[in-house]
């Protein structure tokens, strides 16, 4: 018999923030251990020491996870693991992705692996970088923009000026001090 009044709860992603610092890993890996569908941005690092590779998360502390509102508050409430949800402040409720954001997310973050990975600061035209990827890692310039592509330019002695297309996650701000 159907209890009357009750509704189906939708699964949804729950952006939740892992209570110990760099734990994105672990989170994730309890969750997929308990069957929950989960995402955290990762890219593969050398090892400083000893060689080889580890796996990264991109955004610290961040974990995607995809239940209904009772699965997400259980799994902290009951199957104790260290995350809580991040509230939105416009709704005073838990935070949440649709599936067509979090899907649209997931297949850019995975193809800009290959360009560089998400952008975390703007850049403005002028703006001193340095190139942090790919085979012109290292190098230094300013940045210029034509037709709605980002170029690092780069000078000699201020006479003789070259630019190159350098995909914008590739790029760090450099401190005008430095």
């Amino acid at each position: 018999m159907a209890v009357s009044g009750a509704m189906i709860q939708p699964a949804c992603w729950y952006v939740a923030h892992t209570r110990y610092f760099r734990w994105e890993i672990k989170v994730r890996d309890l969750l997929t251990g308990l069957g929950v569908e989960n995402f955290v941005p990762t890219v593969r690092r050398k090892k400083t020491r000893g060689g080889g590779t580890h796996e990264c998360a991109v955004v610290p502390n961040l974990v995607f996870l995809k239940a209904t509102k009772r699965e997400a508050t259980d799994l902290v409430n009951r199957s104790y693991v260290p995350m809580s949800f991040l509230i939105d402040h416009a709704t005073h409720s838990i935070m949440t992705v649709d599936d067509k954001e979090m899907e649209d997310f997931q297949r850019v973050f995975q193809t800009s692996i290959q360009e560089g990975g998400l952008m975390d600061k703007p850049l403005r035209v002028g703006d001193r970088v340095r190139v942090i990827k790919g085979p012109l890692q290292g190098v230094e310039g300013n940045v210029l923009e034509l037709q709605g592509k980002l170029y690092v330019v780069v000078s000699l002695a201020g006479l003789v000026f070259a630019k190159a297309r350098v995909p914008r996650a590739w790029l760090e701000k450099v401190n005008s001090e430095s």
